[in-house]
């Protein structure tokens, strides 16, 4: 076998490869999003997102192989049917080779096998695999909520980038203000080149703060692109902007009505909830192999032979009771098998129960806390930019010194950050607790937010 030469050695093949895998390109965009380039909303990204993505592909062909293998599971309940047509061509000889003969027949024959009684065997195997169909179908749809979450993330990443733009642009204007009054002001007499030297310093530091979040903002572009399932260098953008009043009634419900939403809808507690109840069954049909069983079976056959208009008709009917007696121990040891297997499965369950409320109670705690600081964050902005306007009608004034000026600057430019922050916080608490409840659902309807998603108010939605 081809291998490599020493174990410092780098393995080469000269084969080349029997598969070539599909690129994503971007004619695989919807000719109606590829004609509008800037204005992609957030269901449109989840939309491509769950058409490209391999694993929603994966997930919902191993729920079609699960579907499959129960339709399978089902036959077992009807009898099996065969149809065999046999052809004889025979030659002889009879009375000491005095009498030569050939004879041709045909014979078509039905036969019927049917598993009669099995002490629950069937119906636990059947049990088996629908419970598997459901915990596969359970695991795409989780899998789906996981695509959601990567999109909702980047896509408010993005706009959080957006909006440290625009930021970082007001804050440059601010700084050119503050430079003009200085120059003014040493025009005048009244100061001194270090504050016209210290201005000019506090521009280019905003224009490089500019600049680096312009780029940074190109970045996430990509990372956004590329958790929908296309190419970073995929040309296209989004109109939202991350909304400036935000409703902060969202989650209305109690910590204890929401813990009880994410058991009953999340699907990877409802997959493994699922995956231990087959357990359960896979135990019956395991003690069922020790057990019993009654089949019946018959066949019906007609033989036709060629130039003789006589026919010959066959009937055969049987019915068997067989009873295990040994199987070297394989049977005790089975069923062992299988009941640990089964208490593997509920400890698990038991444990994501618990991993469960802890997740909702800390994504629950995590938005609470958000909404706190947007409010303390709005109140932190208005007044710096009370007092940033303050310090600069001071200085303007001659009873201020640059270096309030300054300092008034730089506590504007955190509080408007702090506050694009606190926003951009907001929205993503408020997606990982709707995913959190298993209640992350797309909605077209709420654009007061700015959010795309159906969160959890308690209840059934």
């Amino acid at each position: 076998m081809d291998m490599p030469e020493s174990p410092a050695a780098v393995w080469k093949t000269t084969e080349a490869p029997k598969k070539v895998l599909k690129k994503i390109t971007v004619a695989e965009i919807p000719a109606d999003l590829l004609a509008s380039k800037q204005n992609w909303t957030l269901v449109n990204l989840i939309d491509l997102a769950l058409r490209n993505n391999p694993d929603t592909k994966a997930s919902w062909y191993a729920a079609r192989s699960a579907a499959a293998d129960y339709g399978s599971k089902r036959g077992t309940y009807y009898p099996d049917a065969t149809f065999d047509f046999n052809v004889l061509r025979l030659k002889g000889s009879a009375v000491g080779g005095q009498f030569n003969y050939t004879q041709t027949s045909y014979t078509p024959t039905l036969s019927i096998y049917w598993l009669v009684f099995d002490f629950g065997g069937r119906e636990a195997e059947i049990q088996e695999t629908r419970q598997a169909l459901i915990a596969a179908n359970y695991a795409h749809n989780a899998v789906i909520q996981q695509v959601i979450l990567q999109v909702e993330q980047a896509y408010y990443s993005y706009l959080y980038a957006k909006a440290l733009v625009e930021a970082e642009e007001i804050n440059l204007k601010g700084t050119q203000a503050n430079f003009d009054a200085a120059q003014q002001r040493f025009k005048a007499g009244v100061a001194t080149i270090a504050d016209v030297l210290q201005a000019k310093t506090a521009v280019s530091q905003a224009q490089l703060a500019l600049d680096s979040a312009r780029g940074q903002i190109q970045i996430i572009r990509g990372v956004l692109a590329s958790a929908v399932g296309l190419p970073a260098t995929t040309p296209y953008d989004i109109e939202d902007i991350l909304p400036e009043n935000i409703s902060l009634d969202q989650t209305s419900a109690s910590i204890e009505v929401l813990i009880d939403e994410a058991f009953a809808r999340r699907p990877d507690l409802a997959e493994l909830r699922a995956r231990a109840v087959k357990s359960e069954a896979h135990i019956k049909n395991v003690k069922s192999k020790g057990l019993p069983l009654i089949t019946a079976s018959g066949s019906i056959s007609r033989v036709f032979y060629e130039n003789n208009p006589v026919r010959s008709n066959n009937y055969s009917g049987s019915l068997l009771f067989r009873v295990p007696v040994f199987t070297g121990f394989s049977q005790g040891y089975d069923e062992v098998k299988a009941r640990a297997d089964a208490e593997v499965l509920d400890a698990q369950l038991s444990k994501m129960e618990q991993e469960v409320v802890l997740q909702v109670w800390t994504s629950y705690y995590n938005l609470k806390t958000a909404e706190q600081r947007i409010r303390s964050s709005q109140d932190l902005l208005e007044s710096a930019e009370k007092n940033h306007q303050v310090a600069l009608e001071r200085y303007k004034a001659g009873v201020g010194t640059f270096l309030d000026l300054l300092a008034a600057q730089s506590a504007l430019e955190n509080a408007r950050a702090q506050h694009v922050l606190a926003r951009t916080d907001w929205f993503l608490s408020l997606v990982q607790l709707a995913y959190d409840t298993g209640t992350l659902e797309i909605s077209t309807d709420s654009k007061e937010s700015g959010t795309a998603l159906q969160t959890p108010q308690g209840g059934n939605q």
